[in-house]
């Protein structure tokens, strides 16, 4: 629409007015003064009324303007216009803080919002693990078929994530209190600092276009949580919010394990990628051709009595579960671990079937005999302290438990009869352990975004 067709300076006549208004084809014209300030309105209805009352075309617009004219401001909201121009109004021009005329709306010209810059956000759950760890490591499984039992909670890895538009990229880990600006991608893929995790998942998605990243956490590091696959995840959720074409969950969980696993070179299995995209209570199965994730849909009842009888607690001791997967990946060629492992794969399906039976006293004591395999399959899954800890547990009224990740540190969680609880978690807190709330998160990674404020 050119602007020019609908102004007229008021010091013309209104036989200009007629012309203007014969050339717009639109019935109304705007007229300024020198300022280029809206003054009025002057339509071919004016106009005719003014012939038939025989004031001549050759009048100054000034003269017979209508200065009390209906206008709008650029902010006005979208659904005003529409309710003015659904009764009689056929136009409305819009005027800036000068009076001077911006655009028109009219019902053939209500032009859609511009798109707004927008923010993207998501967020992954960290998981707790019942039974069936080591088996989901591609050295196992390739030749022994792998079950896992785990379920997510809601302790979550955050990212937050803003498109910019020049190459830059900015990082700010709210968790570590830093944060790096690097010119463009490649820059700040090549800073050593402590960020070779966040490297390694940006390599991999290789955004073409400059951004700003913000990654905080609900949980501390090293817990033995699956806390780094979260992490993972929720940047990829980020990422693919901006896709057209979206990655699936099993993509997901594939991209995961390939920045954790390959291009940072970490040790480990794919439960913590699988649990985290997936989210909810899962059975899943290991084998070389095909990884299958069963969710378990047990009744309410059932769900919300297995969460109180679980006591989750952090020995704050950091545990490398890079080291211990690799000293795990060494003791896998000896018979006897793999045995061991094969034992703690027919646990994890004997607890799966204790869950659905809603047996959950005996699911808490298999969570002591998978126990006792883990801690035996390396000399770094536990040690004396942490042994202490778990017997303490025992005599206090626990009838399993297990420490989370690889072990070596991290989270202890114990299953419990409720009725006991308050004694245990009095006895944890007096070795001076941190006990974590535990709450069922039944979905797994989501992303959402908003309009930038």
């Amino acid at each position: 629409m050119d602007l020019n067709n609908f102004q007229i300076l008021d010091t013309l006549k209104v036989k200009d007015a007629l012309l203007k208004i014969e050339q717009n084809q639109k019935g109304f014209v705007c007229t300024i003064n020198r300022n280029g300030s809206v003054t009025g309105i002057l339509t071919d209805g004016d106009i005719r009324r003014l012939i038939i009352n025989e004031v001549s075309i050759n009048t100054p617009i000034i003269e017979v303007t209508n200065t009390k004219f209906l206008w709008s401001k650029i902010n006005i909201p979208r659904e005003e216009i529409l309710k003015k121009l659904d009764n009689v109004i056929h136009f409305i021009p819009v005027l800036d803080e000068n009076k001077k005329l911006v655009t028109i709306f009219a019902k053939d010209n209500l032009p859609i919002n511009d798109e707004e810059r927008v923010v993207i956000k998501s967020k992954s759950p960290v998981r707790i693990s019942f039974a069936g760890g080591g088996s989901d490591t591609t050295n196992y499984f390739e030749k022994n078929d792998g079950a896992t039992l785990n379920a997510t909670i809601s302790i979550f890895a955050h990212a937050v994530l803003k498109k910019r538009n020049d190459n830059k990229v900015i990082f700010h880990s709210l968790d570590l209190d830093k944060s790096i600006k690097s010119k463009n991608l490649q820059e700040f893929l090549s800073i050593k600092e402590n960020f070779g995790l966040i490297q390694s998942v940006l390599k991999m998605v290789n955004p073409q276009f400059g951004f700003e990243l913000m990654l905080y956490s609900d949980f501390k590091m090293q817990s033995g949580l699956g806390g780094s696959s979260a992490i993972v995840s929720s940047i990829l959720g980020c990422f693919n919010e901006l896709r057209l074409d979206q990655w699936s969950d099993h993509e997901l969980v594939e991209l995961a394990f390939q920045a954790e696993r390959l291009y940072y070179n970490v040790a480990g299995g794919w439960q913590d990628q699988y649990a985290t995209v997936f989210g909810g209570l899962n059975f899943i199965e290991f084998n070389e051709s095909l990884n299958t994730v069963h969710p378990l849909r047990l009744p309410l009842n059932i769900q919300e009595e297995l969460e109180e009888c679980l006591v989750l607690c952090n020995t704050n001791i950091k545990h490398e579960s890079g080291d211990i997967h690799l000293d795990q990946k060494k003791q896998m060629h000896k018979l006897q671990k793999i045995e061991k492992v094969k034992s703690n794969v027919q646990i994890a399906y004997k607890m799966r079937n204790s869950l659905l039976r809603g047996e959950l006293n005996n699911f808490g004591k298999l969570m002591n005999q998978s126990w006792k395999i883990k801690r035996s399959l390396s000399t770094k899954i536990s040690s004396n302290y942490l042994d202490n800890i778990y017997t303490s547990a025992i005599k206090n009224g626990a009838l399993g438990g297990k420490l989370l990740g690889a072990g070596g540190g991290g989270c202890f969680l114990f299953f419990i009869d409720p009725f006991k609880r308050n004694k245990l978690v009095s006895t944890l807190k007096n070795l001076n352990l941190e006990i974590l709330p535990l709450v069922f998160e039944n979905k797994g990674l989501r992303s959402w975004r908003i309009r930038a404020k």
